[in-house]
């Protein structure tokens, strides 16, 4: 029987930033939907009691499931995100504020 293969390993942190707890994730087999909605519901968890949940050391296969589905960004630091195009503030082509 192969060793387990470590897909990631997540960390907890509180509101200060200091880490809870840390899990390996790992298995025989590869990472499938199962593992990507596992590990949602977990930073969903952490989320609704106050503390953050990073997943960190993402092998290539996690980290691929992690980007199809759109949850890429939780493997390592978020994403600088683009404000949406068509949605601005402000006034348009002289209209009056309102």
């Amino acid at each position: 029987m192969d060793a387990p293969a470590t897909w990631c390993r997540l960390r907890a942190l509180d509101a200060a930033g200091e880490e809870l707890a840390t899990w390996e994730v790992s298995e025989e087999r590869r990472p499938d939907l199962a593992v990507v909605d596992e590990l949602a519901r977990m930073a969903l968890a952490a989320r609704r009691c106050g503390a953050a949940a990073v997943v960190l050391e993402v092998s290539a296969a996690l980290a691929d499931l992690l980007e199809l589905t759109g949850l890429g960004q939780m493997g390592g630091e978020p994403e600088e995100r683009e404000q949406p195009g068509g949605v601005e503030e402000g006034v348009i082509g002289g209209d009056p504020a309102p």
